[in-house]
């Protein structure tokens, strides 16, 4: 899942990069308004964290902005006006869900998955082989056992769960598990596929490769 960061307090958005990039998600980080327009038009985002108080331009601006362009992608506004009335506009300006500071963090990655989970369309458990992947915990398992996965496997294959039947290319797994100061090449994809086919391949779970393309996983 690939997140843009527009926040422009640098120990927030480094606190936020250090733990959301630590359970897996790849984040682009950018803090204006400005920046935030240049990235919503060149790259793919599976949900934007939005603050208001951004130097360039207020945040419902933004917003607005990024809903002409965008309409389903989920907006999370994170910020510190805490008012009904400020509520009440950012979610009337085409927030998905609004946090204010000062935030605990659990429930900022819980509000994460439920935006995810809205945004997929789909039943919580997901079902491929002998495995059942959770979309609200984020897990990996065959009955009781918990199969672990590093945090780049996970990655790729909750892009390609989300996807089942479907050619997932190597620059859409590229774009999604790259951050701005962490790209991963088409190489590196190769080596996270090869090992996540080895973990998977005695639960009864296909990695397919279509050369030159991309992988899917088939139900």
């Amino acid at each position: 899942m690939k997140l843009l960061l527009v926040e422009d307090d640098p120990l927030v958005a480094n606190s936020l990069m250090l733990a959301l990039g630590g359970s897996g998600y790849a984040i682009d980080h950018v803090s204006d308004g400005g920046q935030a327009q240049i990235s919503i038009a060149t790259e793919t985002y599976d949900l934007i964290i939005l603050d208001l108080g951004l130097p360039d331009m207020d945040g419902l601006e933004c917003l607005r902005t990024i809903r002409k362009r965008i309409i389903k992608v989920p907006v999370l506004i994170l910020t510190a006006r805490d008012a009904p009335k400020e509520r009440i506009e950012g979610l009337d300006a085409g927030a998905s869900d609004y946090v204010t500071k000062p935030f605990h963090l659990g429930e900022l990655e819980a509000r994460i998955r439920a935006l995810q989970r809205l945004a997929l369309g789909c039943d919580i458990v997901v079902e491929t082989g002998e495995l059942k992947w959770n979309t609200k915990t984020r897990t990996l398992c065959r009955g009781d056992e918990v199969v672990e996965l590093s945090a780049k496997e996970h990655a790729c294959l909750e892009v390609l769960l989300q996807n089942l039947n479907t050619l997932v290319t190597k620059q859409r797994l590229s774009s999604i598990l790259s951050g701005d100061d962490a790209p991963v090449s088409f190489n590196a994809i190769d080596i996270i596929i090869h090992r996540l086919r080895k973990r998977l391949e005695p639960y009864g779970v296909r990695v397919q490769t279509v050369r030159g393309l991309g992988f899917r996983v088939e139900q």
